[in-house]
């Protein structure tokens, strides 16, 4: 995710552009204010991904479970499966 900056006049004439640019680019674009605090522009995306990574690890433990299933996963350590067979692994019915 690549963080660019515009200014406030910039950003006004250019609007479209640099909203199809965040979007298309996944980019963050934090327009410049004069005397005024900067804002950052963001793909819906790309802010419910934050947001739902945010929430998943605030939680130490969830965060620990997440980081070891991603270190397993890294390794290879898994067997395929079928989604029959996970399904009744976990003892759901189709």
């Amino acid at each position: 995710m690549l963080i660019h900056e515009t200014t406030y006049s910039q950003a006004r004439a250019n609007l479209a552009s640099i909203l199809d640019q965040v979007h298309d680019q996944s980019q963050i674009m934090v327009i410049k204010r004069r005397n005024q605090k900067n804002i950052a522009l963001i793909a819906e995306e790309e802010l419910s991904s934050l947001l739902e990574s945010v929430y998943l690890l605030r939680s130490p433990a969830n965060a620990q479970r997440l980081f070891n299933a991603m270190e397993w996963a890294a390794e290879d350590q898994g067997e395929p499966q079928s989604l029959t067979e996970l399904k009744g692994e976990l003892g759901i019915e189709s």
